[in-house]
């Protein structure tokens, strides 16, 4: 029985962690998107911008990721 629970905390871990910076990414993406659409000559920095905003995201489902994997190992 534990070791079920583990295994649907695992899942849950990894699944809620891709799920939810998935949904950020796009719509971070659609704002950039309407802004340099908006102000062309403000590119640089939203690009800039954007891809730090990205990277943060995308950390919070690698500790997901992570986090599933102790998880398992726990099993």
């Amino acid at each position: 029985m534990s070791s079920a629970i583990i295994a649907i905390a695992a899942a849950l871990a990894v699944a809620l962690s891709t799920v939810a910076p998935g949904i950020g990414q796009g719509k971070a993406a659609t704002a950039a998107m309407e802004s340099i659409a908006r102000q062309p000559e403000a590119a640089g920095s939203i690009r800039s911008t954007l891809i730090i905003a990205m990277a943060l995201m995308e950390a919070l489902t690698i500790y997901g990721l992570l986090i599933g994997f102790m998880l398992v190992a726990k099993i």
